[in-house]
């Protein structure tokens, strides 16, 4: 009975945090893009207690450590959006692969995605744990008006999700300052970064380089299959932007490889790749493990290596793991593939 007690204790009051900060949003209209690919509903699970570790992490390859799900409903308050509720689900290591202690004494990057619309957290739960095993706290978001148990989506509210994204980064660090929570000092607070897919892809891309919602702390962005979304208002890339990966598949109807080009070329204040794969639609890079989902993997991987948790060399491990003929090509610095 003690163990149980504890079991529902955990999940009241570890999983489900609500939050009241106020935020500010963007007024937008209506898009176009509607996609109707379904996701699995997530389920909880419970993770170790871990002591606070101390020193900063250099992240390691996929597999080295265990995975901790934890689930957050967060509150955030906001003048332009009203009351928005946000459920974050967070994948962080564990017990590092044949060292009970090493993952006690580390700090480690955090990573915020974004899903696509009518899609949730689930949905890229391969690609996420992942970066979760090779040493990245990844915490997805399930957006209030666009995930994938939303019988009526309205894609308008992308306009205010560049600040949900904010706000969740926010509650996450603070999370981790704060003792008796599962992530308390987890997350090293000077190395975040954002990633995205579709509409997600660009929430992710307005935080790094629009002018109405930059996130000025990033360290990294990775686009999956993203544009420019009109509605948002100010200019692009009229300030230097993080290092960012964007990622297309020639074969995507659902956001033409046009758009993806249009903000990798726009992008010409910093570091920037293209990472192209050949017949590859809107979906099966970023969700399952088929072919081309290992390669995005690997890329992705190599890009947070040397961009987020800062390791040396790897631009050029990148560009190893993308050449693969007929599959992936990856270019960088405004050269098109």
């Amino acid at each position: 009975m003690v163990a149980l007690t504890a079991v529902i204790f955990a999940v009241l009051g570890g999983f489900y945090l609500g939050v009241h900060y106020a935020v500010t949003g963007s007024a937008g209209h209506s898009g176009t893009r509607r996609l109707t690919q379904p996701a699995v509903r997530a389920s909880a699970r419970p993770g170790p207690s871990r002591p606070e570790p101390s020193s900063s992490h250099r992240a390691g390859r996929a597999g080295d450590y265990a995975i901790v799900t934890t689930r957050y409903t967060f509150t955030e308050h906001s003048a332009k959006a009203g009351t928005r509720i946000l459920r974050v689900t967070v994948r962080s290591p564990g017990i590092a692969a044949g060292n009970a202690a090493a993952a006690a004494d580390e700090k480690f990057p955090l990573i915020a995605f974004a899903p696509g619309f009518r899609q949730c957290a689930t949905s890229y739960r391969d690609l996420l744990r992942q970066w979760a095993s090779a040493g990245y706290v990844v915490a997805a978001v399930d957006f209030p008006l666009t995930n994938c148990h939303v019988a009526a989506p309205d894609e308008s509210d992308l306009s205010h999700q560049p600040a949900d994204m904010a706000f969740v980064i926010q509650r996450l660090l603070r999370l981790s300052h704060r003792s008796g929570d599962r992530l308390t000092g987890l997350v090293a607070a000077n190395r975040v970064a954002v990633a995205g897919h579709s509409d997600g892809g660009d929430t992710v891309a307005a935080m790094a380089a629009a002018s109405c919602c930059r996130y000025r702390e990033l360290r990294a962005v990775i686009v999956l299959a993203g544009a420019e979304w009109p509605p948002l208002p100010g200019k692009w890339f009229a300030a230097p932007a993080p290092p960012m990966l964007y990622v297309q598949g020639t074969a995507d109807t659902w956001n033409p490889p046009a758009a993806s080009l249009q903000l990798y070329q726009a992008d010409t204040t910093g570091v920037r790749y293209y990472l192209q794969l050949f017949g590859a639609n809107h979906f099966a890079p970023y969700e399952g493990g088929s072919e081309p989902e290992p390669v995005v993997e690997q890329v992705t991987l190599d890009f947070l290596d040397r961009y987020l948790a800062g390791h040396s060399g790897a631009p050029g491990v990148m560009r190893r793991a993308a050449r693969n003929p007929g599959v992936s090509e990856l270019v960088s610095g405004g050269r098109l593939p």
